[in-house]
């Protein structure tokens, strides 16, 4: 009777499994990649590919795990810039005065840590208005440069004009007058001289900067400062400040290692006539398309290889005589290119030819319709 009933229920049950060798079946050292025999070397070359949060996260796996995050070779960017949740993609947003505190406090929270972990740091993105008495931002960036190693930083992305979140009593409250406006910014152009003297003694092997500049001799002292540099890009700090023809051309001069500008230049009216001559024996690239009313008379550049510059109106029209009394003073665009820069192979991110020099205008003519202010290339005087 127990025969068939056992019988019965062999040939009842569901499909037998493969039979496998229990050598196979145990779990052997073999089945995992061997993450902690690596050198130190290599385990934090492979941490370095992964972000913060994910840095962070590690270190709760294991306590040599921990152990390897807290290496300052793990830590070398501090990016203020990145608000993670908060608003993603958004540029100047007006937010709660919770929300700002709440984002103020991962400010502090996040220099804390790379102050902790002894960052060695290659790169610093950071935008705050450093005119800010209340909140401090220039106190909080100097703190930042004072405790972690900054001597091979080599790139700084720096707004200094500009905090990324504000609150909405910032702007509720503020005064509008030009009197408060002037005490702001010399509040700002102080701190910024401040800090950039700072980063001159702290960082002085830095090679890419981006930054607002505020074109004084204070600050352009400073900045040459940093003959390492090889791609410079400023922006405008006050539309209202000027920025004199031997400023400019001693910016140039005093770089010997750079090989790329940006610049964007709001020419005040009160200097509408003015043209800039530029020398460097090292620039390959130079963008003034940003820029409005920067007219060049003298370009001394053999080593330069792309040009990008562009016409932008103003909304101001000109009579007749004023027109040409200015214009008068303006080379044509083809001229100074063909007698200053005789590597040129790009001008606006079109290819010239190798015989562009030959011919008169020729395949620029388009082009030179876009960014010359001379006579023949300039029909609007709408400004």
């Amino acid at each position: 009777m127990t025969t068939n009933i056992i019988s019965s229920s062999v040939i009842m049950s569901p499909r037998k499994r493969t039979l496998v060798p229990v050598s196979s079946r145990r779990k052997a050292a073999d089945d995992y990649f061997p993450f902690n025999f690596l050198p130190v070397e290599c385990q934090l070359h492979v941490l370095s590919f992964l972000n913060e949060v994910d840095k962070c996260s590690c270190a709760l796996v294991c306590l040599s795990w921990s152990c390897l995050v807290r290496s300052w070779k793990l830590w070398r960017v501090a990016d203020y810039s990145r608000r993670g949740v908060f608003h993603q993609g958004q540029e100047g947003l007006l937010v709660s005065n919770r929300e700002f505190e709440r984002w103020k406090a991962w400010v502090h929270h996040y220099t804390h840590h790379l102050v902790s972990r002894r960052a060695s740091l290659l790169t610093l993105k950071a935008s705050f208005d450093l005119g800010d008495r209340c909140n401090k931002w220039s106190e909080l960036l100097g703190h930042l440069l004072d405790h972690v190693h900054c001597r091979d930083l080599s790139h700084l992305d720096l707004n200094w004009t500009f905090t990324l979140l504000e609150p909405l009593d910032l702007r509720v409250h503020s005064s509008s007058s030009s009197h408060q406006d002037s005490i702001t910014k010399m509040d700002q152009v102080t701190s910024f001289q401040e800090l950039l003297t700072k980063l001159t003694h702290s960082c002085p092997r830095i090679s890419k900067m981006r930054l607002h500049f505020d074109w004084s001799d204070v600050s352009m002292s400073l900045l040459t400062n940093f003959q390492q540099l090889r791609v410079l890009e400023l922006k405008y700090f006050w539309v209202f400040k000027g920025v004199t023809p031997s400023t400019l051309q001693h910016l140039t001069k005093s770089l010997p290692n750079l090989k790329s500008l940006t610049l964007q230049i709001l020419v005040p009216l009160r200097n509408l006539g003015i043209s800039y001559t530029l020398e460097s024996q090292s620039l390959e690239f130079l963008d003034v398309s940003p820029s409005r009313g920067l007219v060049f008379s003298c370009l001394k550049l053999p080593a330069l290889r792309e040009l990008r510059a562009k016409k932008i109106v103003r909304g101001i029209t000109l009579d007749r005589r004023t027109r040409l009394r200015i214009q008068s003073r303006w080379p044509c665009l083809y001229h100074v290119l063909r007698e200053g820069t005789p590597r040129l192979q790009a001008l606006n991110n079109e290819r010239l030819l190798p015989t562009w020099r030959e011919e008169r205008y020729g395949e620029m003519s388009a082009i030179l319709e876009q960014s010359c202010y001379c006579v023949q290339h300039l029909d609007s005087w709408l400004w």
